[in-house]
Order: structure tokens, then C-alpha cells, then sequence
């Protein structure tokens, strides 16, 4: 008798802690695994909704692109040409000298003046002593210097007779100046 009633508590107990335990390291266990699942699902679709926006926003981006490169080709066309600023300068003075001798005039020196910083760019500046012909064409080559694309300024002008008794030609110092590329 007192076997039974040992095995009568002891069976029950038995099948308690067993369903406990199954409980516990199986149904909460499985439990949180599939909680833990259908969090990462829930990540993954808010993922795939945002990716799916940033798709859909493709065409607006590719033309904003598209814009902003045509505005930035168009201020590229403003700025001295080169690779480096030695070569710019070079542009630079290329470009006055054609300015210069288009019009009649000779080139006596040319000089290539330190670069200075402008924010992102530099501005490289070239100074020309020449020998123009006349006033009028002083005249051309300045309209010139400051209408013409990529964008020139010219910061000091220094303009003398080369001779009193015929006051025809003149003896101009030009420095002048661009902007660059930061290079």
C-alpha cells in the first residue's frame, strides 16, 4: 500500500514536471524562435518596402542628376581648361595672346602670377606687356578679355604713348585673371 501511494504522488509529479519541462525548454522555446522569426520577417519587409520607394524614386533622382550635371557642364565652361595650374596658366595666356595679336598687337613679356585660393577653386592670374596699335584696338581686346567665356577679368591696366610725337601706338601692361578648377 504504501508502494501505491508513493507511485499514486510520484506519477503525478512525474507528469507535471514533465509537462513543465516540455512547457519550458519546448513550447516557450519554439515560442520565442518564432517570435523571433516573424520579427526579422517585419524587419525585412519594412526593408523591402523602403528599397521598393527608393526604386520608385529612381526616375526623379536620374533627372535631378541629369539637371545638376547640365548645370555643372554649363559652370565648367566658365572656368580655365587644365590638368594642373601650370596648364591652366598656360590656357590662360594662350588665350590672351590670340586676343592680342588678332587685333594687331605684339607681346613683349608674359608672366605667370602666384595662384590664389577662391573657396574651391584658384584664380590664376597672367601678366602681358604689349605693344597695340592704336586706342581702338586697346578698346577690341578689352571688350574682348571681358566678354568672352570661360569668364576673364582684367585686374590692372597700365596704358602709356610709346612715343609723344606720334601718339599712335601704345604701351599696355594687362594683368588678368580666371578661375579654376582646385587642382
Amino acid at each position: 500500500m504504501k508502494k501505491n501511494k508513493t507511485l499514486a504522488i510520484t506519477l503525478p509529479l512525474m507528469l507535471v514536471l514533465l509537462v513543465a519541462g516540455a512547457y519550458r525548454y519546448g513550447y516557450v522555446k519554439i515560442r520565442t524562435d518564432i517570435d523571433a522569426l516573424k520579427e526579422e520577417q517585419a524587419v525585412k519587409l519594412r526593408l523591402l518596402e523602403k528599397s521598393a520607394a527608393l526604386i520608385a524614386e529612381k526616375p526623379d533622382i536620374e533627372k535631378r542628376l541629369a539637371a545638376l550635371k547640365g548645370e555643372r557642364q554649363a559652370d565648367s565652361t566658365k572656368l580655365i581648361e587644365g590638368q594642373t595650374l601650370s596648364l591652366s596658366a598656360a590656357t590662360l595666356q594662350e588665350t590672351i595672346k590670340g586676343i592680342v595679336t588678332g587685333r594687331g598687337g605684339s607681346i613683349s613679356s608674359e608672366r605667370v602670377g602666384k595662384p590664389e585660393d577662391y573657396g574651391n577653386f584658384k584664380v590664376i592670374t597672367v601678366s602681358i606687356d604689349t605693344v597695340i596699335p592704336d586706342a581702338r584696338a586697346l578698346s577690341d581686346i578689352l571688350y574682348s578679355i571681358e566678354t568672352r567665356t570661360p569668364y576673364l577679368v582684367v585686374k590692372e591696366l597700365d596704358t602709356r604713348v610709346r612715343n609723344f610725337r606720334d601718339p599712335k601706338e601704345l604701351t599696355v601692361k594687362l594683368d588678368i585673371s580666371a578661375l579654376t578648377g582646385g587642382k
